[in-house]
């Protein structure tokens, strides 16, 4: 009993379809999604052999990937929009301490102005002698 003969047909069928995915910046499989044979026998899932079998299929990937400047379309575009949000947010970041700096100055201020109404309103009961009645809040 031996094993059963590979289907060539289907594994160059799967080498085809993970160089298609990974040009067109769609990967399923592969996390990097970068354009290089590790990443076509990752997309693939295949072993790492069968897909070295087929070199013809490997350097029609690699050809195909250096026509494209070895970026998918899709990838830098997302790479592009990632730098731009990562900016946004450092930004964000930096108004967000300015705006909690301002907010801790403020509640000094109020606490401050407290106690000196508090003690203004002793003073005056005190020199005038009359009650001061609580508020009806």
């Amino acid at each position: 009993m031996g094993r059963r003969p590979r289907d060539e047909e289907a594994d160059r069928a799967a080498i085809r379809a993970a160089a298609d995915r990974l040009l067109a910046g769609t990967p399923l499989h592969s996390q990097a999604g970068k354009l290089t044979a590790s990443e076509l026998i990752t997309e693939s899932e295949l072993r790492r052999d069968v897909v070295y079998r087929h070199t013809d299929l490997i350097q029609e990937f690699q050809a195909r990937a250096k026509a494209q400047d070895s970026i998918p379309t899709a990838m830098q575009e997302l790479a592009d929009e990632n730098r731009q949000l990562r900016s946004e947010a450092d930004d964000l970041t930096v108004e967000l301490r300015r705006e909690q700096a301002k907010n801790k100055t403020m509640c000094m201020i109020i606490a401050e102005l407290s106690c000196d109404l508090e003690q203004a309103k002793a003073e005056l009961a005190g020199v005038s002698g009359v009650t001061v009645l609580p508020s009806r809040r």
